[in-house]
């Protein structure tokens, strides 16, 4: 018990943390229109925003649909991180009611388990 307990408490704060940081940086990638993204290009042909900009010389990689590609990659992690973090803490919420601490420690809540 104390194994899935250490386990699903760290999967949680992992998983949380994940969902954070993928929070901020979609939030950071919409506010900045992507030129975030594009920070590696040192042409001057780019335009202010990052979902018109083409791809040239200067650039290491395709411009012309990471915006779109990195906001459609990082909504459903987002989804799925933040699911983990609820179903990690469930598991830590599972162990710590087969370890008799809990709301549902006592009573129906272990048979149940």
């Amino acid at each position: 018990h104390w194994a899935l307990l250490s386990v699903a408490l760290l999967d949680c704060l992992l998983s949380t943390a994940c969902s954070a940081g993928l929070a901020l940086a979609i939030a950071l990638t919409i506010r900045g229109r992507g030129m975030h993204l594009v920070v590696g290009c040192s042409s001057s042909a780019l335009p202010a925003d990052a979902r018109a900009a083409i791809a040239t010389n200067d650039c290491p990689f395709n411009t012309t649909r990471i915006y779109d590609t990195a906001l459609a990659l990082w909504f459903p992690s987002l989804v799925l991180a933040a699911t983990e973090a609820v179903l990690s803490a469930r598991c830590c919420l599972a162990a710590l009611i087969c370890r008799g601490v809990g709301p549902c420690a006592r009573g129906r809540g272990t048979e149940q388990v």
